[in-house]
């Protein structure tokens, strides 16, 4: 049974970092992918960053060069670093998985991603 457990989230003043871990449980998949999305209230889910198990990263405009995206040597667990938070970043963030194949160019609407763990709130006050 796959499992995704984040943490990491809190409440953080703009122009602050913080760093979501998501734990990954279950899966022993050799060619996959990991990403990370976000829910504002009253917004849609969006995608926010992935990553292909061969290291290949893609990420939403909106957090170039502000959030990284990684995993551990072991791979059993995903990062998200956002750095220079803003206020827009406030949302409930969920990591995901997709284990049959590398990510395309539709990730960010979330449907090639068939688990998800249950989500951490991250709010960045003005």
């Amino acid at each position: 049974q796959v499992q995704l457990v984040e943490s990491g989230g809190g409440s953080v003043q703009a122009g602050g970092s913080l760093r979501l871990s998501c734990a990954v449980f279950g899966y022993t998949s050799s060619s996959y992918c990991m990403g990370w999305f976000r829910q504002a209230p009253g917004k849609e889910r969006e995608g926010v960053a992935f990553t292909n198990s061969d290291g290949s990263t893609a990420y939403a405009d909106f957090v170039k060069g502000r959030f990284t995206v990684s995993q551990d040597n072991a791979k059993t667990t995903l990062y998200l670093q956002m750095n220079v938070l803003k206020p827009e970043d406030t949302a409930i963030y969920y990591c995901a998985a997709k284990l049959s194949g590398y990510c395309g160019p539709r990730w960010r609407s979330g449907i090639e991603f068939g688990y998800w763990g249950q989500g951490t709130q991250v709010i960045v006050s003005s």
